[in-house]
């Protein structure tokens, strides 16, 4: 199962990334869950100084742009 995580404090950015996320997990058709985090403190305890984020199983992937959900589903498979 992959972990996904949305760091960001709720920008609507931050909404379209998890958005993006959703779909590109549901289209690359794995086992997935995806959380929000929300508090800057464990914000920054990913070294990350911009949102919106997107971390897969603890690896930063994306910092301060929402990627598409094609784009997602291809760091996930």
């Amino acid at each position: 199962m992959k972990n996904i995580k949305i760091l960001g404090t709720g920008c609507p950015k931050c909404a379209q990334l998890a958005q993006n996320a959703q779909q590109g997990a549901q289209e690359a058709g794995i086992e997935f869950e995806i959380e929000k985090i929300t508090d800057i403190n464990d914000i920054m305890s990913y070294g990350i100084m911009m949102t919106p984020a997107l971390v897969i199983d603890g690896e930063v992937k994306i910092v301060g742009k929402v990627a598409s959900p094609d784009a997602i589903k291809a760091m996930l498979i």
